[in-house]
């Protein structure tokens, strides 16, 4: 509830970033961004050794699994940021994200992440490996009940 509230305060500082000659660049808030650096880190270490293209196997409620679970939730809040800041705002905000190679990192763990065939949980056919479902070919519903 607060992320799309904390753009506006950086409004009221927007027009003082558009007088310098280099490219200018504003860090989302500082807080989020020292989280996000430290899960990046830990990140790196839990998958410093599987290549782009591979994909690492995380164990459901393992402290990895908490780890992945907690960057990709500060990314989430990341991305609620970015969506409730103006556009001018947005540049500036990218181009600290660029600097940091914050958005690099992030392609390069969701990329060793990923699963190579994300199969679906509901219910599928009697004869294995024949219409399964996976995330890419079902709908899925996000409601809160």
């Amino acid at each position: 509830r607060l992320m799309p509230e904390l753009p506006k305060f950086d409004d009221e500082d927007l027009k003082s970033y558009g007088d310098e000659e280099e490219e200018s660049a504003l860090s989302p808030p500082a807080a989020l961004m020292c989280v996000l650096a430290t899960q990046e880190l830990l990140l790196e270490n839990i998958l410093e050794c599987i290549p782009v293209g591979e994909f690492a196997v995380i164990q459901p409620l393992s402290d990895e699994f908490c780890l992945v679970l907690g960057y990709l939730l500060t990314w989430k809040l990341t991305l609620a940021f970015f969506k409730a800041a103006s556009s001018q705002l947005r540049v500036l905000y990218s181009q600290y994200l660029r600097r940091t190679k914050s958005l690099n990192k992030l392609l390069y763990h969701l990329f060793r992440l990923m699963p190579e065939n994300p199969v679906s949980s509901g219910p599928t056919s009697e004869v294995p490996y024949i219409d399964t479902k996976t995330f890419f070919t079902e709908e899925l519903h996000l409601d809160v009940k």
